[in-house]
């Protein structure tokens, strides 16, 4: 079995250019931020075209070693967003743009210097390919029991939603295949598609008596009549009978877990936030890095792409995104592999890190990522790129 976490040591960019086309199905950065003082010009337009132009060549890179059915997931702040969003549009294309989100990582806000209190940054998702991405952007986790208010026989939850289709663009001139009539009971709750005893002749209509379609086919009612229900409804016409489908809270027809669509505004209680990224790192190395990223955040993006996902982190900091690959692996049995690469930039004189004994950002990212092989498995590996 592959090794989860492979550290490089090196310039992203040297390692980069060594990679093979189209090896990798994911990508994670969380690039330094440009807050004006690492790229400082006398100008604010000279200081923003700097950062924009140490980042378009290794973005144009990890474009080339991503898969066509691959994304990328950039984080960012306030300062470069507009900026990143150009350049994301230049490399990868303005209509494989599949998300802006905001992200919740400091619920309490910033409370020093003047202004709002900033709760928020940003993830930039872009496919390499829109029309052939496997991107799921769905997620299990999301799912609340409580939109799911009823109880069958059996003990499972579910909600009813209608079987005729709501939308008005589907009817029977458009798709008149799935106009047809059905036989139902409304005391039994009884569904069937040829008539019995006790059943009267449904067809699907709108609320205003205009005839609508089914969502299922005739086959697919046929086939799965246990999961529909009829009952009397009322509406603008007066008493009916309509058609509901028992939606099922714990797994779909086809035994997939139920998923729902992510938002796109990340709250912290979901994903974690800068708080708890420090304690998560603390655990393991100690408190040596400012403001590293929760797990929460990149196991919620590792979990819109395949259990087998090829994943690189070529701005890796305290290695998140390895010890995030881990936790995956280890709660779904998947088979993440994940690249991380960092150079070696020293850290800042007297600060934690340099007083708990790290030379450099490589080295942080290297104790972490050793220590969550031994905590969490998966094993280690490392290489260095001149």
């Amino acid at each position: 079995m592959a090794v989860t976490n492979t550290f490089c040591e090196g310039d992203n960019l040297a390692v980069l250019a060594g990679l093979p086309d189209a090896s990798f199905d994911l990508i994670y950065v969380d690039p330094p931020y440009n807050t004006g003082n690492g790229f400082a010009y006398r100008d604010s337009w000279g200081r923003h075209a700097a950062w924009v132009e140490m980042m378009r060549p290794r973005l144009a890179e990890g474009r080339r070693v991503l898969a066509d059915t691959g994304a990328i997931f950039v984080s960012i702040d306030d300062h470069e967003v507009a900026h990143l969003r150009l350049l994301m549009d230049e490399v990868y294309g303005e209509a494989n743009l599949l998300a802006q989100v905001v992200v919740n990582l400091n619920p309490k806000g910033r409370q020093l210097g003047k202004g709002f209190a900033t709760s928020h940054e940003y993830v930039l998702a872009y496919a390499k390919d829109a029309t052939r991405c496997v991107l799921d952007a769905s997620s299990p986790t999301t799912v609340d029991p409580a939109d799911f208010p009823l109880v069958a026989e059996d003990g499972r939850r579910y909600r009813r939603l209608p079987l005729r289709n709501t939308n008005k663009k589907f009817n029977p001139v458009t798709a008149p295949t799935l106009h047809f009539a059905i036989w139902g009971d409304p005391g039994s709750g009884e569904v069937r598609v040829d008539p019995f005893p006790g059943a009267v002749e449904i067809k699907p209509v709108f609320g205003d008596g205009a005839p609508a379609v089914w969502r299922w086919s005739r086959p697919r009612i046929e086939a799965r009549p246990d999961d529909l229900v009829c009952r009397r409804v009322a509406g603008a016409i007066g008493e009916r009978v309509d058609v509901f489908q028992r939606d099922w809270l714990d797994v779909h027809h086809d035994g997939t877990a139920r998923r729902k669509k992510l938002r796109t505004i990340w709250l912290a209680e979901e994903v974690g936030s800068t708080d708890t990224a420090v304690a998560e790192l603390k655990v393991l190395v100690g408190k040596v890095f400012e403001s590293p990223k929760p797990t929460g955040l990149v196991r919620r993006i590792l979990g819109t792409m395949p259990d087998d996902a090829r994943v690189l982190d070529f701005f890796a900091g305290s290695g998140t995104t390895g010890h995030a690959v881990a936790l995956a692996n280890a709660e779904d049995g998947g088979r993440r592999t994940c690249l991380s690469v960092n150079d070696a930039a020293p850290v800042r004189k007297d600060s934690a890190a340099d007083l708990a004994g790290f030379r450099t950002v490589a080295d942080i990212t290297r104790a972490r990522l050793r220590a969550v092989a031994d905590t969490v498995g998966g094993g280690y590996h490392e290489s260095v790129v001149e």
